[in-house]
């Protein structure tokens, strides 16, 4: 069930905004790290203030939040959480339990839309798995002759625990006088909040391999394996026409290319593709592509069924596409917590770092594309404004 949380948690926002755009624009990795702890004990701050006014606010009654839609927990996670509450805090090498390892990626995936349309995966305690090219695992031939096939060709192995993903957990020890609901209630917000910046970073920008990072949307991977930046197939403008000849023009030949995979080869993308562009974009494709109809409603749609998600991993500007299933996206190993040897600039609060495998690739360098933006709109003065 999704977490319902009330407040803005202005404060983490903000320090988000201030790391994302560090990163960004590749400051010194002392800047980032600054940036970084700034966010998480601005999440903590925030998050604490939320939860202990909730708990002041709400009558703590199970059956009460059950009908209200709101936290409770299973016998074993009880149990863990009680126990994490008597022993002060959690023990060397501590891993969640499964059900709220669940809940954490169910509410990754509802919170995070883009992590949805991507296609993220929790393969649980699994670290690999076997991926299989529908085009190689058949082969035609005589009723009793030899099983021919290129079999080695048709199965590869993938693996996730290359990569991990590490979040730095702070909990104020006043959290556990709250109760086992509001202490997995906090762990499980903090880790959706911690790890959904560093799963968009990662699967639209990663840099990979040899920064340790997932190879992103945004990038391309050459023979030798180096990864570099994605330029741009073209520039869309959505301009208007009488009868959105333009708009359906130009997507036309982004579903076109699309539909050819890197080695030529062509595949089904009708009503896979996803348009990803950044907030401040997100509103002039929709202004461009919404009508109002006979009786006065309102209706935003693209042609060919294109969805369009916000993330503010694209930068302005800049309209990037992709084909669902065509991108590799997987976190496992389960949530690993540990005592952090290091101390940060939280008083009263004991510190983990909180780790869990995870990866992310495209299946070929089309699997995505990139184009740039020229939306203009004319003023009322005539001229045109971007």
């Amino acid at each position: 069930m999704t977490m319902k949380l009330k407040g803005k948690m202005e404060n983490f926002e903000a320090k988000k905004a201030e790391y994302m755009a560090l990163v960004k624009d590749g400051a010194d990795a002392e800047k980032q790290s600054t940036a970084w702890n700034d966010m998480q004990n601005a999440l903590v701050t925030d998050l604490t203030d939320t939860i202990t006014t909730q708990v002041r606010d709400e009558n703590i009654d199970s059956q009460i939040l059950s009908a209200r839609g709101q936290n409770v927990l299973t016998s074993k996670e009880r149990k863990f959480f009680n126990e994490v509450i008597l022993t002060g805090g959690f023990a060397e090498d501590t891993i969640l339990p499964i059900t709220t390892q669940e809940r954490v990626f169910e509410d990754l995936v509802e919170e995070h839309p883009l992590l949805e349309v991507i296609g993220l995966q929790d393969m649980g305690a699994v670290t690999r798995f076997i991926y299989a090219d529908p085009t190689k695992t058949f082969a035609w031939g005589k009723l009793f002759g030899e099983i021919k096939g290129q079999v080695g060709a048709a199965f590869r192995e993938e693996q996730i625990g290359q990569l991990k993903l590490t979040a730095f957990a702070a909990i104020p020890k006043d959290m556990l006088d709250l109760g086992p609901e509001w202490v997995e209630r906090y762990i499980r917000t903090l880790l959706v909040e911690s790890y959904s910046v560093g799963l968009e970073y990662g699967l639209v920008n990663g840099r990979g391999p040899a920064q340790d990072e997932p190879i992103g949307l945004t990038k391309n991977v050459a023979s030798n394996g180096a990864v570099t930046d994605k330029t741009s197939s073209g520039t869309l403008t959505f301009a208007p026409s009488q009868f959105g000849e333009i708009v359906s023009g130009e997507l036309h030949n982004v579903i076109k290319e699309l539909a050819v995979d890197a080695d030529g080869k062509s595949r089904k993308v009708l009503n896979k593709v996803v348009m990803v562009v950044n907030p401040v974009d997100a509103i002039s494709v929709q202004a461009r592509n919404t009508i109002q109809t006979s009786n006065g409603q309102w209706v935003t749609a693209l042609p060919y069924n294109i969805q369009v998600v916000e993330s503010e991993e694209i930068p302005v500007g800049k309209a990037l596409f992709f084909v669902k299933g065509q991108y590799l996206a997987v976190i496992a190993g389960g949530y690993k917590l540990n005592k952090f040897d290091q101390t940060l600039a939280i008083e009263d609060a004991m510190l983990y770092t909180i780790k869990q495998f995870a990866n992310g690739k495209p299946k070929d360098n089309k699997a995505a594309l990139l184009y740039d933006l020229n939306i203009k709109f004319t003023a009322s003065n005539g001229d045109e404004t971007p």
